[in-house]
């Protein structure tokens, strides 16, 4: 009878012990509106850390105001994605010194051994180390300092899914995120112009922007890199392969610099016909490397604006490039798909001529950019001209976009005659496109649902050629450091362990991606770092973590709280315990007076009485 009394005052025990450590916090969660996917997983996220007593409160903002939220550290919570290769790790730590940033503004909480200011100098000094296994070695302190401050939360590694008509064949990979390689493609059957729909900046296609090389939003990736080359360009397995230029030495400066001299690709058209040289290459250098705008909030989000301090041509195809100091990435940041991408010189405003201080290619025109004691004035483009596989058209009037293939493409003509962008306003209408054959391919992230794509795969395979590439970035949830209450360090690492990333990502994304415990991918440069505590759904360690914190700035109260609980389920364990000996004790008397007057009357003691006598029988 007692049992379940005691177990229930256990079980009221413990419960009374949960809810008097795990006290209450408030967070504030910004999510971009109009992503399903994010909007799901914000709400299991949500779900999970109110099983310990933390409560969400999400902002679903426009773009313009999740952006100044997110620069101004105006939040507790942010989703974010790493920027993936060529980027990852180097550029992307160098930008969070820029105020555009969330980093910038999640970092300032950071405490010592490891404050923001000693991680950006950490940063910049790996990115001049020549020696490698110096350079792996500070790589893994750095990522080692940033995962203990508990700031980013990996949530899952990002792939990049594409489905295509079986009547096209030839496809490869993409080597990063908005690297859509038609010029690989050919028509097994039926036209040569195909129809696509890009995963773009916003998820769904909208535009292609202004087609510039050498600025920024609202061009897309995917298109620029359709259009223009560099002199290098980004392979696979991470391998920096020639492009405009054909090869390249470097050697050591005495001024502690380098001297990298490329060799450029010869007999190579832009798709307006003018000719590609050295100096159309300083042309482009001259203009986006203006000292006004190497400063952060232009170019110098990553370090090689700052780097390059001279340009010169050695000849009609020799490009001289010197630096301040030997800076490793060097080679692969000039792979980048902005903003030193070559421009035809007969899309500056005036030509081969044209003055990077009077009539400089950034934009707006009549813009004045004024930094490091000098003045430029913004010109923009006349155009879009590049060398690359395929040429802008024009937009038409529905919003789809033309492209043609260059014919004088250097790397070959590409099969595939025209592109068609398609403009669709929903992921049901892509998915209804595909479905009634007037659309062949869809490349990127963002543009189908991931139960679309789940569904492509399993019921409709025999129509689509599915791929899946391999994770290349990593969706986190950036906590700010700075900003009450996740500038709590016990805090953060409570919701690291509160997020059952595993079953949300079953859940929401359909087998699209996978758990992660780091913030970058671990097969991409000075990544593969064995990093602990690791960052993975633990609720029992969350528990103890938010209970602990909290207890210590309760002041004692909840020890007292917990104190007294336990000592009335002792005193309350001691009374049944008394109780049931007496109980016992009492009965103990009652049989054995019984048994005295059972042998006064000769009677057979109890549980004798009509025993029988197996002896006698």
């Amino acid at each position: 009878m007692w049992t379940p009394v005691l177990q229930g005052l256990l079980i009221l025990a413990h419960a009374g012990e949960v809810r008097a450590a795990c006290q209450s916090a408030e967070l504030d969660f910004i999510v971009q509106a109009g992503d399903a996917v994010l909007a799901a997983i914000e709400d299991d996220v949500r779900a999970d850390l109110a099983k310990l007593g933390i409560t969400v409160n999400t902002r679903f903002l426009e773009k313009e105001d999740f952006n100044s939220n997110m620069t101004s550290g105006n939040f507790n919570l942010c989703f974010s994605e790493t920027w993936g290769p060529p980027y990852d790790p180097h550029s992307y730590a160098a930008s969070w010194k820029s105020p555009d940033e969330a980093h910038y503004a999640a970092l300032q909480g950071m405490q010592p051994p490891l404050t923001q200011d000693q991680l950006s100098t950490k940063i910049s000094d790996v990115l001049l180390e020549e020696n490698l296994q110096q350079r792996e070695q500070k790589w893994k302190d750095i990522l080692s300092g940033l995962h203990e401050q508990a700031i980013d939360l990996p949530f899952s590694g990002k792939r990049m899914p594409t489905v295509l008509s079986k009547r096209l064949a030839g496809y490869v990979p993409g080597q990063q995120q908005f690297d859509y390689p038609v010029h690989t493609l050919r028509a097994l059957s039926g036209s040569t112009t195909i129809t696509v729909a890009p995963g773009a900046q916003t998820g769904l296609f909208s535009s292609v922007g202004r087609m510039d090389p050498h600025t920024y939003r609202p061009n897309e990736f995917f298109a620029n890199n359709w259009v223009y080359e560099g002199l290098t360009k980004y392979g696979a397995n991470g391998v920096t392969e020639p492009a405009l230029a054909a090869s390249w030495t470097f050697s050591d400066l005495p001024s502690g610099g380098q001297e990298y001299r490329f060799t450029l690709a010869q007999n190579v058209k832009f798709h307006d016909g003018s000719d590609w040289n050295c100096t159309v290459a300083k042309l482009n250098f001259d203009h986006v490397l203006a000292k006004p705008l190497t400063s952060g909030d232009e170019h110098g989000w990553y370090d090689l604006p700052a780097q390059i301090v001279s340009w010169s041509c050695a000849g009609d195809y020799e490009f001289v490039l010197s630096t301040k100091d030997k800076y490793y990435p060097l080679l692969q940041e000039l792979t980048y798909i902005r903003p030193l991408r070559m421009l035809s010189p007969a899309m500056f405003a005036s030509g081969l001529t044209t003055d990077p201080t009077t009539e400089n290619s950034c934009y707006s025109p009549g813009r004045v950019v004024t930094n490091f004691g000098e003045t430029i004035t913004c010109a923009g483009t006349r155009g879009a001209s590049g060398t690359g596989p395929f040429k802008f058209v024009e937009t038409l009037s529905n919003g789809d976009v033309r492209f043609d293939r260059h014919s004088e493409y250097s790397g070959g003509e590409p099969k595939i005659e025209r592109i068609i962008l398609k403009k669709y306003d929903s992921h049901s209408e892509v998915m209804a496109a595909l479905l009634d054959g007037s659309l062949d391919a869809v490349m990127g992230a963002g543009v189908l649902e991931p139960e679309d794509f789940h569904t492509l795969h399993t019921t409709h395979a025999f129509r689509f050629q599915m791929f899946l590439g391999p994770p290349i970035m990593n969706r986190v949830i950036i906590m700010n450091a700075a900003k009450a209450p996740t500038d709590n360090l016990n805090l953060r690492k409570t919701i690291m362990h509160a997020v059952n990333k595993a079953e949300i990502i079953d859940k929401e994304l359909f087998g699209m991606a996978a758990p992660v415990d780091a913030l970058f991918p671990k097969n991409l440069p000075y990544c593969d770092v064995d990093l602990t505590p690791r960052w993975d759904y633990d609720r029992e360690k969350a528990e103890l973590l938010w209970c602990s914190a909290a207890a210590e700035e309760s002041g004692g109260n909840v020890t007292v709280t917990v104190l007294v609980i336990v000592i009335v389920v002792a005193v309350v364990a001691v009374a049944v315990v008394a109780f049931f000996l007496f109980k016992l004790g009492k009965k103990q008397g009652a049989d054995e007076q019984k048994l005295l007057h059972a042998k006064a009357a000769g009677e057979p003691p109890a549980g004798q009485m009509g025993k029988v006598d197996e002896a006698a029988v």
